[in-house]
């Protein structure tokens, strides 16, 4: 099937359809030329001598043509001139110009002497136009000052040649200055143009660098909040079923019935623990629209978390005073004190010591500018120095991050003697967890 211009079913073509013009899809033409003086710059900078050789040949070979057929005579202000000088100073003006990158004010000043005889004589080869080429190079890389005694040193013959022949100052001075304004005016132009694309490629590369940056940060906060997470979902349930365990072994002699039950709550917390341990996992691995969507624990859960504990063998009492306000807090405060009582009560079964005198205690205290949690237990043998955590792990490390990022803070250390005496203990140990939060419409 042979299809046509659009709308031409009959697939003829034109002589409006040739002469439309190009594809507006196609590469234009600038693109051509860009790809071009690209391969252009790449071989320049591979090989400079090769790219210096051949256009300094092009320009020796035009000077010796000027010479060779007599053209510098018919603009010449005497074409008496010494034919041997008109060969020199054509090849003074165009051999030098292999240096004009590497040293192009020795170049200019080289060129100086033979611009003035060239003037004096009257012969006024049309190479010491080449002397531009040196200007476009001093303005492309040296300074605007350099550039300035460039110019006097390329207007000083023009002054020593309208004095020689006053009549022809228009013909000599003028052309030479619009050439030296042109080649100056190109030079800072494409050094302009040259600093703003090495500006623009090392912003790429510093915005490049920076990305990476923020994408290693990010990564390693996601590492972090996804560690703590498990931290508090495994290990509270693993140290739940460790309790279970321990008094189903105690009892499995003495009372059955009670070891069958311990053996049903550890099925059933394991359950638990494997059900969010997928739902964590399955965020992580599932596209966002396919992952479970179950919400966070709030302080509504705390119920069911104390009774997990008291069926794990610790004997665990919840207080609360003050009244809670009529906007409850937001959801991600009320996980951070769900996490952080879990963590602690966690604590408190990993570090008993099996003493069957432990005893544990949460309290709630709503203020009018912040919501307080203190957890405190009665038979921990760990103590420690302030701040330290219970067998030195990362539980305290990630209450705190919890805490801070709601602005708030978190204590932990040994329960004083004091404060022992105002539980219900029986033994001389004990740590304590004290969380404090701001409430939402408090300023940070």
């Amino acid at each position: 099937m042979t299809t046509g211009p659009p709308g031409r079913e009959d697939g003829r073509v034109t002589d409006d359809d040739e002469n439309r013009g190009p594809d507006p899809g196609g590469a234009p033409l600038t693109g051509h030329v860009q790809r071009l003086l690209q391969r252009v710059r790449a071989f320049d900078l591979r090989r400079p001598v090769v790219w210096n050789g051949l256009l300094t040949t092009f320009w020796v070979m035009f000077a010796v043509l000027d010479f060779t057929s007599g053209g510098w005579r018919t603009v010449a202000m005497d074409p008496r001139a010494p034919e041997p000088l008109v060969l020199v100073m054509s090849l003074a003006f165009s051999a030098p110009l292999l240096w004009r990158r590497t040293h192009p004010v020795a170049v200019l000043v080289f060129m100086t002497p033979f611009a003035l005889a060239n003037v004096w004589t009257g012969a006024v080869v049309q190479a010491a136009y080449l002397q531009e080429i040196v200007v476009f190079n001093i303005a492309l890389r040296l300074s605007m000052r350099t550039l300035v005694r460039a110019g006097a040193l390329v207007t000083a013959p023009l002054v020593v040649g309208m004095l020689r022949f006053p009549h022809t100052w228009d013909l000599l001075f003028v052309p030479h200055l619009w050439a030296f304004a042109l080649a100056s005016l190109l030079g800072i132009v494409v050094r302009t143009r040259k600093e703003y694309t090495e500006a623009l490629v090392d912003r790429a590369r510093r915005l490049e660098l920076e990305r990476d940056q923020q994408a290693q940060l990010a990564a390693a906060a996601e590492r972090t909040r996804i560690a703590r997470e498990m931290h508090d979902i495994i290990g509270h349930n693993l140290s739940v079923i460790t309790g279970l365990a321990d008094g189903g072994a105690y009892a499995a002699a003495r009372s059955p019935d009670r070891a069958a039950q311990a053996l049903e709550a550890i099925g059933t917390t394991s359950r638990q623990a494997l059900t969010e341990l997928r739902r964590l996992l399955g965020v992580l691995r599932d596209h966002p629209t396919e992952a479970d969507r179950a919400p966070q624990p709030t302080l509504d859960d705390l119920d069911a978390l104390l009774t997990g504990v008291r069926t794990a063998g610790l004997p665990v009492r919840l207080r609360v005073h003050g009244t809670p306000p009529l906007s409850p807090p937001t959801a991600g405060r009320q996980l951070t004190v769900y996490r952080v009582v879990q963590e602690a009560l966690t604590n408190t079964l990993k570090h008993g010591g099996g003493d069957p005198s432990l005893t544990a205690e949460v309290t709630l205290t709503y203020r009018t500018t912040e919501l307080e949690a203190l957890i405190t237990d009665t038979g921990t043998t760990c103590g420690g120095p302030e701040g330290s955590s219970p067998g030195g792990g990362q539980g305290i490390t990630g209450m705190r991050e919890r805490a801070s990022l709601y602005d708030g803070t978190l204590e932990a250390g040994p329960l004083l003697p004091a404060a022992i005496a105002t539980t219900s203990a029986a033994s001389a140990a004990g740590w304590r967890v004290r969380l404090r939060l701001p409430l939402e419409d408090t300023p940070s």
